[in-house]
Order: structure tokens, then sequence, then C-alpha cells
């Protein structure tokens, strides 16, 4: 039997999974107790047409993402490090639910466009500076995936060396570790969950290295110069290398299996030795409580749904 698919996602001090019907994020108090931030997903008819289609559901899986992603993050950057017993003042000062929910998401998503922006065009005006000794178009492509990608390597090194950073990235790796687990059919138990890689073909960062390689494809079919044309072009193509980055993702994560082509999705593990770490014990500990609350809360779902058939 084909096991349901999960992702999820690192959020300060906890992990956040999200399933067909809802999202969890279970962190870990300042007290040392485990709390949950629940968010059922909403069906919206249109969006899921959307995501069906080649190409294009690649763009808004990642919008939704970003916007979903953004919320849990919200709370756990609110709640980590505050006492329980401060839990009513935090309520107090903050704005109602959808309020807050609505604003955060629309951040997320406009913080991950930014960040899109910046990551394409500072690679373009570097490249450009190196046209007099690589002048043709090809070498002004490549040169410009290679300075992408230092940027992208050197802002993951240099931010993981923070301390607030280097346990984002070890929750990052116990997510892994449980999706691992559980696709593996193994008891959700810290000592099983712990014997698994830190690593997944499916997680986000290999997608951002596969744009990387995506993009370097795609821009050999439009011109580099002059300056300004290139800049267009470039911000013009975001959603084309989003997409096609999708598509290759998921391609690799379905050949995982097969020996002759799995290494297509290695440039994306290594990648991830950066963007995870190996998580303690009490961190696999809050991954599994987050995990295993989302698998009741979507098998109360699945009940429901099958009780109105």
């Amino acid at each position: 039997m084909n096991k349901n698919v999960y992702g999820g996602q690192a959020v300060i001090e906890g992990v956040m999974f999200a399933g067909r019907n809802h999202s969890v994020t279970a962190i870990r108090r300042k007290d040392g107790s485990i709390e949950y931030f629940h968010v059922p997903r909403q069906t919206n008819k249109t969006l899921a047409s959307l995501k069906k289609i080649p190409f294009l559901r690649g763009i808004f899986a990642i919008i939704q993402a970003s916007a979903n992603g953004s919320k849990h993050l919200q709370f756990s950057s609110e709640r980590y490090d505050l006492d329980p017993h401060e839990d009513e003042t935090l309520q107090a000062e903050s704005p109602s639910k959808w309020t807050m929910i609505l604003g955060v998401a629309l951040v997320g998503v406009l913080s991950f466009l930014f960040g899109k922006f910046i990551f394409t065009l500072i690679p373009v005006f570097l490249a450009e500076l190196t046209r007099p000794i690589f002048s043709s178009n090809m070498a002004q492509i490549l040169v410009e995936g290679f300075f992408k990608l230092l940027l992208l390597l050197g802002y993951i090194y240099f931010i993981s060396l923070t301390p607030l950073v280097k346990r984002l990235f070890q929750y990052h790796g116990a997510e892994h570790k449980v999706i691992n687990a559980y696709e593996h059919s193994l008891p959700l138990t810290v000592e099983h969950v712990q014997q698994q890689s830190r690593l997944h073909y499916r997680c986000g960062s290999s997608f951002i290295l596969f744009t990387v390689f995506i993009g370097v494809f795609v821009y050999m079919f439009v011109p580099t110069e002059p300056l300004w044309v290139r800049v267009l072009n470039r911000l013009a193509l975001i959603p084309v290398v989003l997409g096609l980055s999708f598509e290759v993702l998921q391609a690799t994560n379905a050949l995982r299996h097969v020996p002759v082509l799995r290494w297509l999705g290695y440039p994306g593990l290594w990648l991830q030795l950066l963007t995870t770490k190996e998580p303690t014990d009490d961190q696999v500990e809050v991954a599994i409580a987050s995990f295993q609350r989302l698998l009741e809360l979507e098998g109360e779902a699945t009940k429901q749904q099958e009780e109105v058939v």
C-alpha cells in the first residue's frame, strides 16, 4: 500500500508537518514542555486544479508553502522563549487570529519573492563585471551560474554558524529523519528515528539548488546583452525556472530507487549536508510529537470524509 506523502519544515525550536487536510507544529517551550499549533488547510478548487497542471503546479505549491510556513514560523518565534504563564499577556497584545494569519502569509510570500529577486539579480551584475574577460553569451551564463552557486553556498554556510540557525538546521535534520522512518515503516521512536538519514530527496534545499542548474539551461535561449534586457528576462523567467525546477525535483524523487538514475538527486542531497545538522534526542522527540499529532488529525479527517460519502 502506498503511503501518504507528507512535507515539513523546521521552525524555531520545533518542526512543522503538513498533510492533505492539516498542518501541525510542535515546539519545545522554555519550561521543557511541548506545545502544538494547528492550522486546517483550506480547500480552494481553483488552486487545487492549478496544482495539477505540470510546470504551473510547482509555482503555486511554492507560494502556498511559503504562506503556510510563515504562519508556523510566526507562532514558534513568539512562543518558544516564553514561560507558559506569559501566554495570556502575549494573547492580549496580539491582533486577531485571522489578521495575524493573513498578514504573516502575505509577508511570507513577499519575503520569498524578494529573496528570489536578490539571488537572481546579484549574479547578473557580478557576471557583467567579467564581460571584458568572458564576453560570449555562453561564458556569461556559466559565470552567472557560478556566482549564483557561490552566493547560495556562502550564504547558507555563514548563517549556519549562528547558534539560532544551527539549531534550526538540527530541527531540519530531525524532520527528515522522522519522514524517512515513516516511509520505511519503522516505529516512530527516538531510537529508530535517530538511525535514519538526515537527508531526503524531496527537501526544499534540493529545489533551491536545482533552480541554479535549471537557470543556466533556460538562460541559454535568451540574450545576455544589453544589460537591461538581461535583467528583464531574468525576472520574467523566474516562474519558468521555478516551474521546471519543481518538476525536476519531483522526477528525482520518483527515480531515487532506480540504481542508475538515483544520482540525479545527489547534488540536492549534498547541499543538505549544509542545511541540516544531526539533531539531539530532545529535538527528535519534538519532531515525532508533531508528526504523530498530524497523523491523528489526518486520520480523523479521512474518517469524517468516508462517513460523508
